[in-house]
């Protein structure tokens, strides 16, 4: 584990010096002058320090990040103002590829590392996985006892959802858990319009007083779950668009229990007794491969924990790069997947659909590695790496001011309108956006720690 932890720690800061190798070597070929190349952030002490040509190598003891310093950062530069060696007498085109360079290494690595990881490996992952039914558990229910499962069955679907992650059947009987405290609010108005006919004596609009006995009509089950890929994936939270239930109306509906009638135990509404009485079960559909037959299995009831007693095993699925067309192909699936799904869940956090609490770092990004490498084996942690690699160049290309983005922004408004932004304003907002990065860094940090101490990660 301490081995797979310093591969891990290595991949991460080859990622981070590829990035800043792009911005240097870009600079160099347009001629402009590299004063400082940083690995890490000049926060607290220096670890080693030593000027190479014209350039002063820094390694910073604060290792998140790295920078490439030009002659134009530092007020008592010796370069005449006029120099063509500064960046700011360069092009907007050769200034635009200096700061888009480090993006461009990062997504060069990614396709290198994946490349790479194929052509030794011969495979690489379908971005899927088989999931195979085991056996039923101690605590399996009885419609799971019922349901016609048979070892070595293939899950196919769920609720018509297609099963190509391993949590897909679990989230699946988590939401659709018996007394789930949530209700369709058309299903607690019929179930009103029920109650009245079936209690003409007792009236709607009035409280029903303790001791009196009601009639319940016939339960009926919620409707089925049905989630996206987004939910699955834990990029998108899951909406019901049910209604909650008062404490007053999961008491109601724990004592009447499915019972056809009930005596009051303290005031109570019609309309309390028809939400109650609305919080029912959701039912499963279950589809399973079987001797390469679809057959369907209906009816599949999780318990009030969620839990349903199926045990489970998945394996990944691969596709063979043994041809050069196969690892082509295999490579470029591989980047287009992991950049989508990256894209997705920037917009969904914009959005405000995935939580900050949810966000993760560099913590969990090397613990994850780390016990990747350690039970899967070192290609795995190449390709996390790539995903890693792409990630962090999604992230530098974002027109925030301090990142990439932001600079090649201020370029673009820069040809547009034929003149520079102003210094003061560049600075100014790039600090701003600096050190709310770091605040977001910290915040992000602390999620890791708080992640690890409670066994998320």
């Amino acid at each position: 584990m301490f081995l797979s932890a310093i591969i891990m720690i290595l991949l991460i800061s080859l990622l981070i010096l590829i990035h800043e190798l792009g911005h240097f070597l870009a600079a160099k070929a347009v001629g402009m002058r590299v004063d400082k190349f940083g690995f890490g952030l000049p926060v607290g002490p220096t670890l080693f320090s030593k000027k190479i040509g014209e350039t002063q190598i820094l390694i910073h003891a604060f290792l998140l990040g790295g920078y490439v310093s030009f002659p134009d950062d530092e007020e008592d530069c010796d370069l005449p103002k006029d120099s063509p060696l500064r960046f700011s007498n360069k092009t907007v085109g050769q200034r635009s590829l200096v700061i888009s360079a480090g993006v461009i290494f990062n997504v060069i690595l990614a396709y290198a590392l994946i490349f790479f990881t194929g052509l030794i490996w011969g495979h690489l992952p379908d971005n899927s996985y088989t999931v195979t039914f085991e056996k039923f558990a101690p605590s399996a229910v009885e419609s799971v006892l019922n349901s016609g499962l048979q070892q070595g069955d293939k899950i196919y679907t769920v609720n018509g959802t297609k099963v190509i992650y391993p949590l897909t059947l679990t989230k699946y009987f988590v939401l659709s858990k018996e007394f789930d405290g949530y209700t369709d609010k058309n299903i607690a108005d019929e179930k009103l319009e029920e109650l009245k006919l079936l209690n003409p004596q007792l009236n709607a609009q009035e409280t029903i007083k303790a001791g009196t006995q009601v009639i319940i009509p016939e339960f009926q089950d919620e409707k089925p779950v049905k989630l996206s890929l987004e939910n699955i994936l834990g990029i998108e939270k899951y909406n019901s668009n049910e209604i909650p239930l008062s404490d007053l109306q999961k008491n109601l509906r724990d004592k009447i229990n499915y019972n056809n009638t009930y005596k009051l135990d303290y005031d109570s509404t019609l309309e309390d007794i028809a939400y109650a009485i609305s919080d029912t079960k959701k039912p499963v559909s279950v589809t399973v491969l079987r001797n390469n037959e679809e057959i369907e299995l209906k009816n599949i009831y999780p318990n009030k924990e969620g839990m349903a007693g199926i045990e489970q095993s998945f394996s990944e699925n691969y596709k063979e790069t043994k041809t050069f067309k196969q690892l082509i192909d295999g490579t470029c699936n591989y980047v287009n997947y992991t950049m989508g799904f990256m894209v997705t869940t920037l917009l969904k956090l914009f959005e405000g659909k995935i939580p900050m609490s949810e966000m993760n770092g560099i913590i969990a990004i090397t613990k994850i590695g780390t016990e990747i490498i350690a039970y899967k084996g070192i290609f795995q942690g190449f390709l996390l790496a790539a995903m890693i690699s792409l990630n962090l160049a999604l992230i530098n290309i974002l027109p925030v001011p301090a990142l990439d983005g932001g600079h090649l922004l201020f370029l673009i408004i820069e040809k547009i309108t034929g003149k520079p932004v102003s210094k003061k304003f560049v600075e100014g907002l790039s600090n701003f956006f600096f050190y709310l990065l770091v605040a977001l860094m910290v915040l992000i940090i602390f999620n890791d720690i708080h992640a690890w101490v409670i066994g998320k990660i």
